[in-house]
């Protein structure tokens, strides 16, 4: 049999690309105000969000699946008759997920390579998208595991900020709290993140976000997110720029979810972009 497949629910992965590639996510660990749920099995994106209807904003914070989780989901791969696991996952920078996979993977019988994607949230669905479309074209283990990195070192994205506070406190980014406009940031190859500013109108933050995704016109493939539906102002005037452009070759779409919500916030949206081989 061809290579299965594995991410973490960092990934964000939406449920057509799941479904394509038969794709086994294991959940991130979101505990919120003492309370641990499973994202994407105990806890979707619409009710992560609702915790912030509240007038004292939640306590968020998350942890990386145990061994056994990965385990569990390594073996139901060997159980469908795989023998090779293509195992990608959120940047060891970021997170000890790929700790708990290299743990699990030298107690399985199948072989296991590991990817670290070097960085988050769709960003690793678009390293897991590549190396689907490897294993389509009949790749070998290997082979998926050079598309999934090639897509990592040329990897792209900007985010315009619902609740920039999150990511300030986390201390990945800092951040000028005392501007009150909508804060925006960029990541590249290595996950380097990049101030770039604020805006104040939601025109002002789509064309930033939209003059941000370009690779000096090489075909791009994007996808966009959007946390809940205090950001569809954002989501929709972004996706009706990047149409009109001839350099935009395909567009998928992602919900922002509570592994990444909890550092971003409600109201948040955004994307990636890789060049379109």
């Amino acid at each position: 049999m061809k290579p299965a497949l594995v991410t973490d629910s960092n990934s964000q992965l939406p449920p057509e690309l799941r479904d394509r590639f038969e794709v086994e996510v294991v959940p991130i660990t979101v505990v919120i105000d003492g309370t641990e749920y499973r994202e994407g099995v105990d806890l979707d994106a619409d009710e992560f969000y609702d915790f912030f209807n509240t007038e004292l904003a939640p306590e968020v914070s998350t942890s990386q699946p145990s061994p056994g989780e990965f385990v569990a989901a390594y073996q139901r791969c060997i159980d469908r008759g795989h023998d090779e696991i293509v195992s990608i996952h959120v940047a060891e920078s970021f997170s000890g997920t790929i700790n708990s996979a290299r743990v699990a993977a030298a107690a399985v019988s199948a072989e296991v390579q590991l990817v670290d994607s070097d960085t988050a949230s769709f960003g690793i669905a678009c390293c897991v998208w590549q190396a689907g479309l490897a294993r389509e074209a009949d790749a070998d283990a290997a082979a998926m595991v050079a598309a999934a990195k090639a897509t990592a070192a040329r990897l792209h994205s900007v985010t315009a900020l619902g609740a920039a506070r999150l990511l300030d406190q986390s201390g990945r980014l800092a951040l000028d709290l005392s501007d009150d406009g909508i804060h925006l940031f960029t990541t590249g190859p290595g996950a380097a993140f990049d101030s770039i500013g604020t805006a104040t109108t939601a025109e002002q933050v789509c064309d930033r976000l939209a003059a941000a995704m370009h690779l000096d016109g090489e075909p791009l493939r994007v996808a966009l997110g959007m946390a809940d539906a205090s950001a569809l102002p954002y989501y929709e005037e972004l996706e009706a720029r990047l149409k009109d452009r001839d350099d935009v070759v395909e567009i998928l779409r992602y919900r922002i979810g509570p592994s990444v919500g909890a550092l971003t916030g409600p109201g948040t949206a955004g994307g990636f972009w890789y060049p379109a081989d």
